[in-house]
């Protein structure tokens, strides 16, 4: 006898009963990726609220002084307008994983998006740097909502023998809305005052949430309560990191400095004893004991603390070294996250059929062969040698990146594609920290040589990255099932 067909299969928007139920009595069976043509809706609005995440990041770094000026603050008390969004985004990137593995990634993306766009609107109508903060720091909690459990959406949106190709859709995003960033933020600027720069959020979040609501996939949480004294000593543990890299940036004298760290590690010491007792634990120690897991993410931190490095320092180079224009050194950049957009998708398919080791090994070599070639550019470089270079570090990154995550996620038990979500972005964040900080220490010893010597180790960082990505070869790197259900 054949059991009658749920009405809400998934592909059909809920009626008001379904609507009211819990996620856990009424989430469809996404084990094997959803539907066409609900996919395609379903990626269109992770694609929207990722590039607003990442975008809002980028077009902020470029309009500080425009806004500096019209709020008359100064140039140092400018930065927190980027720090408050970075701030809140890493210290709850890890907390709202963990809470999407317990009600639902749905719902933990919705909230993101909504409060994310609610307070783009606080943004735009901020009429002072204190107000503006506030409001950067709320949606920052809101992007970081969007971040935290995104591939763990795509995970249940594309089938596992896919999987790749939903990562580098997410990668090639990331590298659109970062490449273009810049180039939004001058021509909003050049027809209308800075507002407009988060006001044009609200629409596009509007579409998304709208989007969302109809085509995203809802998964069964499982019952473990919830860790707040966790989730505290998480925040205070990247929250006293990120300010302890900001004041070794900012010349803080260095007693402040190393007591923040001081503080860091002793708080991070109690916190990753208490994540030790946990079955379900918000810091992923649980994952973190799967070796292949593992060395994904230490790959993914060397390599993006290499692109940190790189792109903070390139720009004194080009610019103070070589003695090119600011607009020519934007131009200069632009081939890396560029290419990216290319390679991403086509590792991303090949990801899907050849071992990520080796294909993260092989793109992050290559990205070595790149930093190292910048950092022995000539006096008098050109255009094209320049570029060239800098397309060969994008081919690279863009190589790894996808396989790297699709590695990620699918060595994590399917319940645990929350905790997978939030170590990805922990990951990136603690590599681009760790990457901003080590700039910072060079050009303080070494400020004459600084950039040349950045890259140098920024190439040191990526060989390493490309060593730990070929330790991979030898694990196992077959999709997970979910708890009970059989492994076909």
């Amino acid at each position: 006898m054949h059991a009658q067909p749920s009405r809400n299969d998934g592909t059909a928007p809920p009626d008001a009963a379904d609507t009211l139920a819990p996620d856990s009595a009424r989430a469809p069976n996404t084990e094997h990726g959803l539907p066409t043509p609900q996919r395609y809706w379903a990626m269109l609005v992770i694609a929207l609220a990722l590039t607003l995440a990442v975008l809002d990041s980028a077009i902020a770094n470029v309009a500080l002084p425009t806004i500096a000026r019209n709020l008359r603050a100064s140039a140092a008390g400018s930065i927190w307008i980027v720090n408050a969004y970075q701030l809140a985004i890493t210290i709850s990137l890890l907390p709202l994983a963990s809470l999407g593995d317990r009600i639902g990634y749905r719902r933990i993306y919705l909230a993101g998006l909504i409060l994310f766009t609610l307070a783009s609107f606080g943004c735009a109508l901020s009429t002072s740097l204190a107000t503006l903060a506030i409001a950067r720091v709320v949606q920052g909690f809101g992007a970081a909502g969007v971040m935290s459990v995104n591939t763990a959406l795509v995970r249940m949106i594309y089938p596992p023998t896919q999987l790749g190709r939903g990562v580098a859709i997410n990668a090639m995003v990331v590298a659109i809305s970062s490449a273009v960033g810049p180039t939004v933020a001058s021509g909003v600027l050049a027809v209308a005052p800075w507002p407009w720069l988060f006001a044009i959020n609200v629409p596009i979040g509007i579409a998304a949430i709208a989007g969302g609501f109809k085509a995203l996939p809802m998964n069964r949480g499982h019952e473990s309560p919830y860790d707040v004294l966790s989730a505290l000593m998480n925040a205070l543990v990247f929250g006293l990191l990120i300010f302890a890299v900001d004041g070794l940036g900012h010349g803080e004298r260095l007693g402040y400095v190393a007591a923040e760290m001081i503080g860091a590690v002793v708080i991070g010491y109690f916190f990753v004893r208490r994540q030790l007792s946990r079955p379900a634990p918000l810091l992923p120690i649980d994952l973190l004991r799967i070796p292949i897991f593992a060395l994904s993410i230490g790959t993914s931190v060397c390599s993006f603390c290499a692109q940190m490095l790189a792109f903070v320092s390139l720009p004194f180079l080009l610019q103070d070294a070589l003695g090119f224009s600011q607009v020519d050194t934007g131009l200069l950049m632009t081939p890396w996250p560029a290419i990216i957009i290319i390679a991403a998708p086509i590792a991303g398919v090949l990801s899907d059929k050849v071992s990520s080791g080796w294909l993260g090994g092989v793109g992050l070599a290559a990205m070595t062969v790149g930093l190292l070639l910048l950092a022995t550019l000539g006096a008098h470089p050109d255009a094209w040698q320049i570029a060239w270079r800098m397309a060969l570090c994008g081919a690279g990154f863009g190589i790894f990146q996808s396989p790297n995550n699709r590695t990620m996620l699918s060595s994590a038990p399917r319940e645990r594609s929350g905790g997978a979500s939030g170590m990805l972005g922990t990951a990136r964040l603690t590599g681009q920290t760790l990457g901003a900080a080590l700039v910072a220490l060079i050009f303080g010893v070494a400020p004459q040589n600084g950039p040349v010597i950045a890259l140098y180790v920024a190439a040191g960082f990526s060989a390493v990255a490309a060593v730990v990505s070929t330790m991979r070869v030898v694990q196992r790197v077959e999709p997970r099932p979910a708890s009970g259900s059989r492994s076909g």
